[in-house]
């Protein structure tokens, strides 16, 4: 971006890293076709670097179907790599100035990248320099037919650093950087991760609100239980892999391998008492009756108490404890 981002026009590529979530996947390439830009926009064009990461679900047949939709789509793939790879493999084909980063179950507003570019202008004329990126609201909803409907809560807040479910930076800082690192294979942190790297290149984050995005998941339900508590325990152990790579205070805080976070979610818990299988009737009592939201945020108690034990579980394996 150097001087770029002022006066002269920009490129600019969404980079989407996808795996077997074609229905979403429809809404999310739509709401990017239909952007508008103002009449003095810096934005000279954009793409949409879309890359599948070896779905199994028929989305590359599904594009190549509708492809005269989705004037603005590359379409790349990879085998199954996870989504750390998926990005880097996005950012080098990429033909931008700026990346913008989003997921493939992320439907945006129409203003979506105005806005991002708006913030990145003003950030460029406070600072005086592009030593910063660009990070939009994520709004959560389990509504597929209309997720833009859904409103804003106190538990969409989010206080991370740089996060790559809506966020937008110039692509020198991202090589600069070194990228995604693809040893987090398993899930959680990669981008967390290269955060602290772009922190320690001395980058600023800017909150952008008018970058809406919705961030669709299917609502939850008991059936959900096994595989939000596979993804604890994944996220704990590559939690471990983070604290390696940055061994600080704040790293450990953000995993939480604190004595704060084994006592507060130790007690919250009961020790472990309020699991999974004691608290199933209350979870089922409340998404009978329509609030499925709220049963997951109740159901975060073991799921937090799941990810500490893991993060603790594999920090003893490492140190050979």
């Amino acid at each position: 971006m150097g001087s770029c981002i002022v006066g002269e026009t920009v490129f600019i590529s969404v980079v989407i890293p996808t795996y077997n979530r074609q229905p979403i996947l429809e809404k999310c390439l739509r709401a990017l076709e239909m952007q508008q830009l103002s009449a003095s926009s810096v934005v000279g064009g954009y793409e949409v670097v879309l890359v599948d990461d070896g779905s199994t679900d028929g989305t590359l047949d599904w594009l190549a179907a509708h492809k005269e939709e989705f004037i603005h789509v590359r379409c790349f793939e990879q085998n199954h790599a996870g989504p750390a790879a998926a990005r880097n493999l996005g950012v080098e084909k990429a033909q931008g100035d700026i990346i913008i980063f989003i997921d493939s179950d992320l439907v945006v507003l129409e203003n979506f990248l105005q806005a991002h570019v708006d913030a990145l202008v003003q950030g460029k004329e406070q600072l005086g320099s592009d030593r910063f990126f660009t990070y939009g609201a994520v709004i959560n909803t389990c509504n597929f037919d209309d997720p833009t409907a859904e409103p804003y809560k106190i538990t969409d807040f989010s206080a991370a650093f740089f996060a790559t479910g809506n966020v937008a930076i110039p692509k020198h800082w991202l090589e600069q950087a070194g990228l995604f690192d693809t040893s987090f294979q398993l899930y959680g942190w990669e981008d967390l991760e290269l955060g602290v790297r772009l922190k320690n290149l001395g980058l600023k984050l800017i909150k952008c609100p008018a970058a809406v995005g919705y961030h669709w998941h299917p609502p939850f339900n008991l059936d959900q239980i096994p595989n939000l508590i596979e993804k604890e325990i994944q996220r704990g152990r590559m939690g471990v892999l983070f604290y390696q790579k940055h061994p600080t205070w704040e790293v450990k805080m953000m995993i939480q391998m604190t004595w704060i976070h084994r006592l507060l979610w130790g007690i919250l818990s009961l020790n472990g008492a309020l699991n999974e299988r004691t608290m199933a009737p209350l979870l089922q009592w409340l998404i009978n009756l329509g609030k499925p939201q709220l049963a997951l945020e109740i159901a975060r108690i073991f799921l937090n108490w799941y990810n500490v034990k893991g993060v603790y579980d594999a920090y003893a394996q490492l140190s050979g404890r």
